[in-house]
């Protein structure tokens, strides 16, 4: 059972940052608020991780059709690659 406490938090009249006032929220948050939002956290470094391979995927098929596309039009390619798929 979790009991709710109030806990204030002073600011000065400072100029106070960003990640001052977001690590004093995060500090005050219970523990399972805090391993959610790590979760969250990694869950997001991974799928910008996956945008990133799947960028790099699309520009080396891109390059992969550029250079076919490139040796049909220069005559290396002898044959209709139509033919590959045929049934």
């Amino acid at each position: 059972m979790m009991t709710k406490t109030k806990t204030k938090v002073a600011l000065s009249e400072k100029e106070t940052s960003l990640v001052d006032v977001l690590w004093n929220l995060y500090a005050l948050q219970s523990d399972n608020v805090k391993e959610a939002f790590r979760i969250r956290i990694y869950t997001t470094d991974s799928v910008e991780n996956e945008d990133d391979t799947t960028k790099r995927q699309q520009e080396m098929v891109k390059e992969s059709f550029t250079n076919a596309y490139n040796d049909l039009v220069s005559g290396k390619v002898k044959h209709d690659a139509r033919k590959l798929f045929a049934n």
